[in-house]
């Protein structure tokens, strides 16, 4: 089997049959384990994830930050009435309905200022929805604290999704903002579907104690 095959066949199992406890999730496995690694060296106040389906990447972030011992978990989508009951009862998930840029205010208004939070990008992938977001968002991550724009791989190794996309999105923040850059390291199993997408802030975070 070729890495193209591979792609597609893992392509088709993630859209047609991938759960979490028993909840659909739409996500490669193999960024997943990403994700979690990322929230444990981060350990964000916030998780706010924009596009949720039936919810079960929420209900995956809320479970990873039950362990961690911390955290909220936001999910913002233009509808939830997919969204799985396991999901809508998690204490420490909110939703928030509406158009992502129309309610971003609201979301701020839910994260404390300073707080350490992560950002996922999974609504539409089409190109000025998708830079729209980043546009939007960007100013809730702290210094080296992470953006991560989901499926970029559409028609840069996979060949499906909206052109222009993702990773054209991406492309243009990336111009605009020199203070943002690609973490490549985040993608060292060397298959994932976010190619580029790993986005950090640069800087470190300082924390002031008395």
């Amino acid at each position: 089997m070729t890495v193209r095959e591979l792609v597609v066949r893992m392509q088709r199992r993630i859209l047609s049959a991938s759960t979490y406890a028993g909840v659909r999730t739409v996500k490669c496995p193999l960024d997943w384990w990403v994700y979690q690694e990322i929230l444990w060296e981060r350990r964000p106040d916030v998780v706010v994830e924009i596009g949720n389906y039936m919810g079960g990447t929420l209900l995956a972030l809320a479970h990873q930050l039950d362990a961690i011992g911390q955290g909220r978990v936001i999910g913002v989508d233009l509808q939830h009435a997919w969204v799985a009951p396991a999901v809508r009862a998690h204490p420490r998930i909110r939703l928030v309905t509406g158009d992502a840029t129309q309610v971003m205010g609201q979301v701020a208004a839910m994260i404390e200022p300073g707080a350490e939070t992560l950002v996922i990008e999974d609504s539409s992938h089409e190109f000025q929805n998708t830079l729209a977001v980043l546009r939007a968002y960007e100013g809730l991550v702290q210094p080296g604290g992470y953006f991560i724009v989901e499926d970029t791989i559409c028609w840069h190794g996979l060949d499906e999704g909206p052109f222009p996309g993702p990773m054209e999105a991406v492309s243009a923040f990336l111009k605009e903002h020199p203070e943002w850059e690609m973490d490549r390291s985040r993608e060292a199993f060397g298959l994932t579907w976010n190619p580029g997408g790993y986005l950090r802030r640069r800087g470190l975070r300082l924390e002031i104690r008395d």
